[in-house]
C-alpha cells in the first residue's frame, strides 16, 4: 500500500512576514491563451514567457504553456481544471487534432456543457470515454461562429473558453447566458484581457456578450499577484495568537481585475484591516498590509457567487472563530478538484464542527459541534485548497495534520515555504 505523505504544523506564535505571493493564477492561464491566439511566428516556452512576464509558477500554468508550446497529440493537463476548458476551446479553432485528458478525477469531471455550445459553433469534438467528460478528442478548424445559448450556473470558465476564441470566429459570437451567472468577476477579468490584446468583447445586457470578428493582435502583459493565495494569509491574521501580527504582501493592486480581491473586504468583518502602500519604482506594483482591527463578528452571511475559490478559507476560519455562517452561491464547489462541499464537512467535522448544506448553493454552520478527533489527520482530496485552508489550524490548536500537502504545487508551490509554522 503507497505511504501517506503526512506534515505535521506546529505555530510558531509571532507572525511578523513578508511574502512573495504567487502570481495570479487565473490571469496567467487566460493572458497564455490569448496571446497564443494571437498566432506569433513561435509559441516556444521562451516565447510565452517573453510576451506574458510574472507567470504563476504552479502545476496549472505549468502544463498551459507546455501543451501551447508542445501541442503533442496526447495533451494530458493532469489535474488542471482550467487548461481543460481553455484548451477545448483552443484547440477547436487551432489546425492539428489532439486529445486532450486528465488525471482520474478530471475524467468526472463535467465538460458537457462547454463542448455542446462548441458543437453548436461547428467544432469538431468526440468524447473518447463517458459522454461529457474527458478525455476529448479535438480537430481544430475555422469556425463561422454566430450565436449560442449556454448555461451559465455551473462554471464562468465555459463561459471565458468561448469568449477567448470569439475574435478567430469569421462572423464573431453573440453568447446568450442562462440562469444565476457564476462568478461574473471571472468572466470580466477574461473581457478585460482579451481587451489589452485588441478585442472587441463586451456585455450587450445582464446576460448577453458579444465579441467581434478579426482576432487578437501580440501585445505583452505583466501578470499581478494572487489574491486567492492572499486569502490564506488574511486567514492566518485572523487566527494566530499572535496580538499584533503583520503581513506585507507585495504585488497586490487595490483595482485588480481578480473577483477574489474582495477578501480584503469580507475579511475585514472577521478582524483583519487592509491598508495599501503606493507603489513604488518602475514596476508599477502596490503592496498590501494586513494587521488585527478588532474583533470578528458573530455571525456572517455572504453570497460568494464572484468569489467560490474563498469559500474553504472562509468556512475554516469562521468555525475557528466561533463565528456562524451563512454562505451562498456555492453550487460550483461539487465540480472542483473534489466535490469541495463535501469535504470540508468531513474535516471540519474532525475538529468538532457540524456544516450543514441548504440545497445546492448554501453552506452553513449555526453552531452545531460535534466530539473532535484527537489527533486528526486533514485529507486533502487532491485539492490544493483544502490543505492551504486548513494549515492555519494550527494557529487555533497545538498542531494539525495535513496529508499529502504535496498539493499545493498546483497553484502555490512555496506554500511551506513561506508558512510560519513548523
Amino acid at each position: 500500500m503507497e505511504q501517506t505523505s503526512v506534515l505535521t504544523l506546529v505555530s510558531q506564535g509571532k507572525l511578523r512576514k513578508e511574502v512573495q505571493l504567487p502570481a495570479s493564477k487565473s490571469i496567467s492561464g487566460r493572458a497564455l491563451v490569448t496571446y497564443a491566439l494571437t498566432r506569433p511566428a513561435s509559441l516556444s516556452r521562451e516565447a510565452l514567457h517573453a510576451a506574458v512576464t510574472g507567470l504563476a509558477d504552479c502545476d496549472d500554468t505549468n502544463v498551459m504553456i507546455a501543451a501551447l508550446a508542445d501541442m503533442p497529440e496526447v495533451i494530458d493537463i493532469r489535474a488542471a481544471g482550467t487548461a481543460m476548458r481553455f484548451l477545448t476551446a483552443y484547440l477547436s479553432v487551432t489546425p492539428g487534432t489532439h486529445t486532450i485528458t486528465g488525471t482520474e478525477r478530471m475524467q468526472h469531471r463535467p465538460i458537457g456543457i462547454l463542448v455542446d455550445a462548441l458543437r453548436a459553433l461547428g467544432a469538431d469534438i468526440s468524447y473518447d470515454g463517458k459522454e461529457g467528460f474527458p478525455p476529448l478528442r479535438i480537430t481544430g478548424k475555422a469556425l463561422a461562429g454566430g450565436t449560442v445559448t449556454m448555461a451559465a450556473d455551473v462554471s464562468s470558465q465555459y463561459v471565458s473558453a468561448l469568449l477567448m476564441i470569439g475574435p478567430m470566429l469569421r462572423d464573431g459570437l453573440t453568447l446568450n447566458l442562462t440562469g444565476h451567472i457564476a462568478s461574473r468577476p471571472y468572466i470580466d477579468m477574461t473581457l478585460a484581457i482579451m481587451t489589452h490584446f485588441g478585442a472587441k468583447a463586451t456585455w450587450t445586457s445582464l446576460s448577453s456578450l458579444y465579441v467581434a470578428p478579426g482576432g487578437y493582435r501580440p501585445e505583452h502583459y505583466s501578470v499581478e499577484s494572487d489574491w486567492s493565495a492572499a486569502s490564506y494569509w488574511y486567514e492566518m491574521v485572523a487566527l494566530t495568537a499572535d496580538p499584533e501580527p503583520q503581513v506585507t504582501l507585495p504585488g497586490l493592486f487595490a483595482k485588480s481585475l481578480q473577483g477574489d480581491s474582495a477578501v480584503r473586504d469580507m475579511f475585514r468583518l472577521l478582524g483583519v484591516e487592509t491598508t495599501f502602500i503606493a507603489a513604488n519604482g518602475k514596476d508599477g506594483l502596490e503592496t498590501v498590509r494586513l494587521t488585527r482591527s478588532g474583533a470578528p463578528c458573530p455571525h456572517l452571511e455572504l453570497d460568494l457567487t464572484g468569489q467560490p475559490d474563498l469559500a474553504q478559507t472562509l468556512i475554516v476560519t469562521c468555525a475557528m472563530l466561533g463565528t456562524t455562517f451563512r454562505f451562498r452561491g456555492l453550487a460550483s464547489l461539487k465540480i472542483k478538484e473534489t466535490n469541495r462541499t463535501a469535504a470540508l464537512q468531513a474535516e471540519l467535522r474532525k475538529l468538532g464542527f457540524v456544516i450543514h448544506e441548504d440545497g445546492d448553493s448554501v453552506i452553513y454552520w449555526d453552531g452545531e459541534r460535534c466530539q473532535a478527533e484527537a489527533n486528526p489527520i486533514i485529507c486533502t482530496y487532491e485539492d490544493h485548497r483544502m490543505a492551504m485552508a486548513f494549515a492555519p489550524v494550527c494557529m487555533r490548536r497545538d498542531s494539525i495534520r495535513i496529508a499529502h500537502p504535496e498539493v499545493v504545487s498546483k497553484s502555490y508551490p512555496a506554500f511551506w515555504q513561506d508558512f510560519p509554522c513548523s
